[in-house]
């Protein structure tokens, strides 16, 4: 009992921590571009600000979660990480041109990104001391996000696009203060890690694998994910509704969290990313013949039962893959693969698709990438059950 009472404090504090860095998502995602128009930038110039983002993740993700790994602890790089947000914050707050921007933005990403990998991590640890599902802690960044998509909207829209990067600095300074409070877990091994150790790991043919189909349904969804917005407002939807779209697809994933935090266990990963796939390639294929907002709005419900359970199940099974003394560095490079290589490629190839094919086409190519992941998480599928026999 004894233990059990103790583990609360760990476990809220960690489930504070992802109620407010998911605040800072609807921001970066939503806002920081009104803002950046705010600041009289063009759209071209707002292209290359949030460009940026997913180009400096790439190294950032690594950099944090290795140094992680190799130093045995998330809480301190957590920390500096959050204490790096707030002070570029202040700064960016007082930046006016475009060049004092880009720079300013560009190390604001470096610290941003890479905290999402590493609470992941810390959940996992945390969630297995205590003998807690993961998804338990992790749901709690849902709900933040679903909060705050509506508290901030209605924020802005009444004291105005100007007061975005303060409502940035009062997030990370409450997020790091948090993160004080966070505890390091224990990983099961002892040893720092090694470069060879984890050379060898991705060179396995299961971890390629895997990754490689991660890479292709996260073509699908990110391609869905960036031109969700511009797919309303060409089908005449109000902001009003493209509001209640985002919010009804953060919504949506919370009872599958739960449920699966409840009953996953009960499953395997390859049957359930199986089926996540599947219902991926029906989404996109679905969206490929909307012609009107409700629609488009009524099939944002199935972002339950494509990332709800793509996303808690890929984590279960890198935890699998990958072991212990690695285990920082393995959800980063999940994250690479599932948002910053995917995030850089899906915005340069549907940027393009839309501009020279139609939106039919498009959707019918995002739907193509998820039909290859699903044929390759079958194969995956399929393999593991012909090994059992």
């Amino acid at each position: 009992m004894k233990s059990s009472h103790a583990a609360r404090p760990d476990q809220n504090w960690l489930r504070a921590l992802m109620f407010t860095i998911f605040g800072s998502t609807v921001l970066v995602v939503s806002y920081f571009q009104l803002y950046f128009s705010h600041l009289g930038f063009n759209r071209a110039e707002i292209g290359y600000l949030y460009g940026i983002g997913p180009l400096v993740s790439v190294f950032s993700n690594m950099f944090w979660s290795m140094a992680s790994d190799r130093y045995k602890t998330v809480r301190k790089v957590m920390i500096i990480l959050l204490a790096g947000q707030l002070i570029t914050g202040v700064m960016l707050a007082n930046a006016t041109t475009f060049g004092q921007v880009f720079v300013l933005v560009t190390l604001f990403y470096f610290f941003y990104y890479p905290v999402y990998p590493l609470s992941d991590t810390m959940a996992i640890t945390t969630a297995s001391k205590y003998g807690r599902n993961f998804t338990s802690i992790r749901v709690f960044g849902s709900i933040g996000y679903a909060f705050f998509a509506l508290s901030i909207g209605y924020f802005l829209g009444s004291f105005g696009p100007e007061w975005t990067m303060w409502v940035c600095i009062v997030l990370a300074a409450i997020t790091l203060l948090i993160g004080f409070r966070l505890k390091d877990q224990p990983s099961g091994s002892s040893t720092k890690m090694d470069l060879s150790g984890l050379w060898s790991i991705l060179k396995r043919r299961d971890v390629l694998t895997f990754f490689g189909c991660v890479f292709l349904l996260a073509l699908g969804h990110r391609m869905n994910e960036a031109f969700l917005t511009i797919t309303l407002k060409d089908l005449g939807a109000s902001e009003g509704l493209i509001g209640w779209s985002l919010l009804i697809s953060s919504v949506s994933e919370i009872p599958v969290f739960l449920l699966l935090s409840r009953y996953g266990n009960r499953y395997k990963e390859l049957p359930l990313l199986t089926l996540a796939a599947l219902m991926y390639t029906i989404r996109l294929f679905l969206m490929s013949i909307s012609d009107t907002p409700a629609a488009v709005v009524a099939i944002q419900t199935m972002h339950s039962v494509t990332f709800g359970i793509f996303y808690v199940t890929a984590v279960r099974y890198i935890t699998r893959l990958v072991p212990d003394g690695y285990r920082a560095t393995g959800m980063a490079l999940f994250t690479i693969v599932w948002s910053s290589a995917s995030g850089l490629l899906s915005g340069t190839l549907g940027g393009l698709l839309l501009e020279h094919t139609n939106r039919s086409t498009f959707y019918l190519t995002a739907m193509a990438f998820s039909l290859a992941a699903l044929v390759g998480f079958c194969m995956k599928l399929w393999s593991s059950m012909t090994n059992r026999a």
